[in-house]
C-alpha cells in the first residue's frame, strides 16, 4: 500500500482513538440481583405487581456482630445499642433495630405496656432473658443465633437503592463501624452486594487486561522475536480495545458480571487475526513478492476468511440476543460488536501499516517453521491413512459426550458465584449458618369472599402454612401478620411462651385487632397492603440450589391445594429467589434457540462463501464436537448450568467455527487451481496448519489467564473454553479432512 494510504489509516484511526480515550470516563459499571430476571415471565410481572402492594424483599442491609464468649455481655449490649441508634443517621437507611431495641407488648391492669427484650441495665437478669429470648421463633436467627454467640442490627434502607446510594451509605457505615472494638463484624444485604461485586467486576476487567496483554507479548516474543512484529501486534490489540471500551461509554453501556470477558475476547480474537494476517504476509514476501504485492494478496485470501471468522464469531455472540436475561443480552450484543471492531481495527489499520515492512524485519530468525511442516505432513498422513480410527475415535467421544450432556444440572447456588477469598463470600457464608441467610422466599395471600387478610379465618389458613413451612430446616425466618396477633394473645396471657398462638375466638380477634388499628407503622405494606385483601408470609431459605427449592416449592403448593381452605384464602409463591431460580429454566430454553440461530445464519453464510451443500455439511459435523464436549464436561463434573456459564457455548460456536473457515477457504481455493482432493488437503495443511495451530494455542491459553479471576463462574468459563477449543483445534484437522475426502470426490 502506498504511503498516503498509511498516514490516511494513522490520522483516522489517532483520531477515533482520541474520541474513544475522552469517553473513558463515561465507563459505568453495574449489579443488580433485578438484572437476571427473566423479562417477560408471567412470575416477575406478579412479583412487581406485588411489590406495589408491599415492600421489596431486599430492602435492607444486615449486620451480624459477633462474641464467640456470649454476647450477654454489658459491655457489648452497650455497643451494639449505641451502634443500633447512630446507624438510623447513616445515609438512605430508613430505621434500625436489634435485640436491645425490641420490646415485648404486655397486658396489665392499666393497660397494655411492653417490657424489654433485654435488661441493658440489669445483668443479674440476663440468664432469664436469654432462656427466653432462645425460646422465641420471633427472635431466634433472626436477631441472634441459635448459640448466642452473635447478634444482628437490622437496617432498613431505601427501597430499590442504587449504586451511587449504596456506596454512599457503605461508606457511612464503614467509618461508623470502625469506632467500636466488636471481635468480628459481617454483612449482607443489596447495597453490601452492590458495592462488593462493581468492585470485583474493575478488578476483574483490570486483570483480565493486563494479564491478555502480557500473554500476547510473551507469545509473539515466542514465535516471531523481531520487535515490529511484536510492536504492531501490540500496538493494534492496544488500539480496538481502547475503541472498543470507547464504544461502550459513548453508548452508555454499563458493564456487568460478565464483563472482564470483553478485554480477553478483543485481545485474544484479535491476535488471532493478526497471527493469519502476519503469516500469509510473510510466505507472500518469502516468494519473492515486493510488499505491495504481498500485502495486496494476503487481503485478498485472507482478508476474505478473516472477516468471514470475525462475522460467524459475532453471530455467535449476538445469537445471545434471545436470551431473556438481560446482562447475557449485553454480553452478546456488545461482543458482537468488538469482534467486529477488532476486525476492523486489524484490516485498515494493521494491514496498511504492515505493508511498510519486509520479510526480514518480521519473520523469526531460525529453522522453527521445520516443526510445523513436520507436524503438518504427519497430520496429514493420518488422514489419509487411518481415515476408519479416526472416524471411529469421534463417533466413540460423541458417544460418551451425549452420556455426558444428559448429567447436566441446573441446581443453581448463589455461592457458587461468589468472589472467591473475600469478605463478601465469607460474610455470606456466616449468615447461613448462623441466621436465616439471604435467598428470600415469599408467598402472597389473597383473601377471599370480601374478607380482610387479617381476619380470623384467613389467619388461621396462613397459620397453616406457616406451620409447614417450618418443617423444612432449609427454611428459616417465617413471618406474617399472625405474628402481631399471636404476640398480643401471648401478651394477654402472662406472656407465657405457650401463649404465643393465634387468638381462639372472634370476640378475642376483635380485641386484638382495635389494638393494632392504634398500631399505624406495623402494618401497612410490610405484612398487609393498604386495602387489607393481601398479605404476605415472608421467609428465608438456604442456598440449596434451585431445584432443591423448586422441589421444596412444588411440596409447598400440593400442600396448599390439599389443606387450605381456598374460598377463604388464596396463596402463590413469589419473591426475588423465585425469579432468579426460574431463570435456569430459561437459560436451557434460551441456549437452544440462541444456537439454533447461531447454526442457522453461520450456515448461511457459509453456504454463500462455499456454494455447496456438502461443505456446510462437513464444517457443521466438526463444529458441534466442540459444544457436545463443552456439554459433556459440565454434566461430568458437575458444572451447574447458569446464566455466566450458559455463555460458554455460544463463545465456543462463534470462535470455534473460524478455524474451519480458514481451513475450508484454503481448500477451496486450492480446488480452484485445478488440484485433486488429496493434494488441495496437502496443501491447505502445509499452509495453513501452523496458523490454525498458532490461534488455538493462543486462545488455550488466552482463556486460562481465567483462572486468576476470583469469580468462579468466569474460571469456569476460562478453563471450559480453553479445553474444548482444544477438541475444536483436532476436531478440524482430524475430522474435518476425513470427511473432505469422503465429500469432496
Amino acid at each position: 500500500m502506498s504511503v498516503r494510504a498509511r498516514l490516511l489509516s494513522l490520522v483516522v484511526f489517532g483520531v477515533l482513538a482520541a474520541f474513544s480515550g475522552a469517553g473513558l470516563e463515561r465507563l459505568r459499571y453495574s449489579f443488580d440481583f433485578e438484572q437476571f430476571f427473566p423479562q417477560g415471565d408471567p412470575d416477575l410481572e406478579f412479583f412487581r405487581r406485588f411489590v406495589e402492594d408491599f415492600e421489596p424483599d431486599d430492602n435492607f442491609l444486615l449486620i451480624a456482630l459477633e462474641r464467640k464468649a456470649g454476647v450477654f455481655d454489658s459491655a457489648f449490649l452497650a455497643q451494639v445499642h449505641d451502634l443500633t441508634l447512630r446507624c438510623r443517621q447513616v445515609p438512605h437507611v430508613l430505621a434500625s433495630q436489634s435485640l436491645t431495641t425490641i420490646a415485648y407488648p404486655l397486658k396489665t391492669p392499666f393497660g397494655l405496656t411492653s417490657i424489654p427484650v433485654v435488661h441493658l441495665d440489669e445483668p443479674a437478669r440476663y440468664p432469664a432473658d436469654r432462656r427466653r429470648i432462645l425460646q422465641d421463633e420471633r427472635l431466634v436467627m433472626n436477631f441472634i443465633s441459635e448459640d448466642a454467640t452473635a447478634l444482628t442490627v437490622y437496617l432498613k434502607v431505601k427501597n430499590s437503592i442504587q449504586l451511587p446510594e449504596a456506596r454512599e451509605l457503605m461508606n457511612g457505615l464503614n467509618a461508623l463501624l470502625v469506632q467500636y472494638p466488636f471481635e468480628e463484624v459481617y454483612l449482607l444485604g443489596r447495597p453490601y452486594f452492590q458495592v462488593e461485586m462493581v468492585d470485583m467486576q474493575r478488578r476483574e476487567v483490570l486483570v483480565t487486561t493486563l494479564l491478555a496483554g502480557l500473554l500476547v507479548t510473551l507469545v509473539m516474543v515466542f514465535l516471531y522475536r523481531r520487535f515490529w512484529s511484536i510492536a504492531l501486534t501490540l500496538v493494534s490489540l492496544g488500539l480496538g480495545m481502547l475503541l472498543f471500551m470507547g464504544f461502550l461509554a459513548w453508548a452508555g453501556r454499563e458493564l456487568n458480571a460478565i464483563s472482564a470477558l470483553y478485554p480477553l475476547l478483543m485481545i485474544i480474537v484479535g491476535t488471532s487475526d493478526v497471527i493469519h494476517i502476519l503469516s500469509k504476509y510473510q510466505d507472500e514476501l518469502g516468494k519473492g513478492l515486493p510488499p505491495r504485492d504481498a500485502i495486496r494478496i494476503t487481503i485478498r485470501q485472507i482478508g476474505l476468511a478473516t472477516f468471514m471468522t470475525s462475522l460467524t464469531t459475532a453471530v455467535g455472540f449476538a445469537s445471545l440476543v434471545t436470551s431473556r436475561t438481560e446482562p447475557i443480552r449485553d454480553f452478546g450484543l456488545n461482543a458482537a460488536v468488538g469482534v467486529l471492531i477488532a476486525y476492523g481495527t486489524i484490516l485498515f489499520f494493521t494491514a496498511p501499516q504492515l505493508s511498510a515492512f519486509r520479510r526480514e524485519q518480521l519473520a523469526p530468525p531460525g529453522r522453527g517453521d521445520v516443526f510445523w511442516q513436520r507436524l503438518m505432513e504427519g497430520l496429514y498422513a493420518l488422514t489419509r491413512t487411518h481415515p476408519r480410527r479416526v472416524l471411529v475415535g469421534f463417533g466413540l467421544v460423541v458417544g460418551l459426550c451425549m452420556l455426558g450432556i444428559s448429567q447436566i444440572s441446573t441446581n443453581y447456588t448463589i455461592i457458587r458465584n461468589m468472589p472467591r477469598g473475600q469478605k463478601i463470600t465469607r460474610d455470606f457464608r456466616f449468615f447461613e449458618e448462623k441466621f436465616t441467610g439471604f435467598r428470600p422466599l415469599e408467598i402472597a395471600v389473597f383473601a377471599q369472599g370480601g374478607r380482610r387478610a387479617d381476619e380470623l379465618p384467613v389467619l388461621r389458613e396462613m397459620d397453616k402454612v406457616e406451620g409447614f413451612l417450618r418443617q423444612f430446616p432449609e427454611v428459616r425466618a417465617v413471618t406474617s401478620v399472625t405474628m402481631l396477633y399471636k404476640s398480643l394473645h401471648q401478651a394477654f396471657h402472662g406472656n407465657r411462651p405457650e401463649a404465643y398462638r393465634l387468638p381462639e375466638t372472634e370476640r378475642q380477634w376483635r380485641r386484638y385487632h382495635r389494638l393494632l388499628e392504634r398500631i399505624e407503622p406495623l402494618t401497612p405494606q410490610v405484612l398487609l397492603s393498604r386495602d387489607g385483601t393481601k398479605a404476605r408470609i415472608s421467609s428465608r431459605i438456604l442456598d440449596t440450589g434451585a431445584d432443591s427449592i423448586a422441589a421444596l416449592g412444588a411440596r409447598l403448593d400440593r400442600f396448599v391445594r390439599e389443606h387450605t381452605d381456598s374460598t377463604v384464602a388464596r396463596f402463590r409463591r413469589t419473591g426475588t429467589g423465585l425469579i432468579i431460580d426460574k431463570n435456569a429454566a430459561y437459560i436451557r430454553d434460551s441456549l437452544l434457540k440462541s444456537l439454533a440461530l447461531a447454526v442457522g445464519v453461520v450456515c448461511t453464510l457459509m453456504g454463500l462463501l462455499f456454494g455447496r451443500l456438502r461443505m456446510l455439511f462437513v464444517a457443521l459435523a466438526a463444529n458441534l464436537m466442540p459444544l457436545l464436549v463443552a456439554g459433556a464436561l459440565l454434566g461430568f463434573l458437575g458444572i451447574e448450568l447458569e446464566a455466566g456459564v450458559s455463555v460458554v457455548f455460544a463463545i465456543i460456536f462463534g470462535i470455534a467455527v473460524d478455524d474451519s473457515i480458514h481451513f475450508l477457504s484454503k481448500y477451496k481455493l486450492a480446488r480452484r487451481s485445478g488440484l485433486d482432493p488429496d493434494a488441495a488437503l496437502h496443501t491447505t495443511f502445509r499452509e495453513t496448519g501452523k496458523a490454525i495451530c498458532l490461534t488455538s494455542l493462543l486462545l488455550f491459553f488466552g482463556f486460562l489467564i481465567m483462572l486468576f479471576s476470583i469469580h468462579p463462574p468466569s474460571v469456569t468459563i476460562g478453563w471450559l473454553i480453553s479445553v474444548t477449543l482444544l477438541s475444536a483445534l483436532l476436531s478440524d484437522l482430524l475430522l474435518l479432512p476425513v470427511l473432505l475426502r469422503l465429500t469432496d470426490e
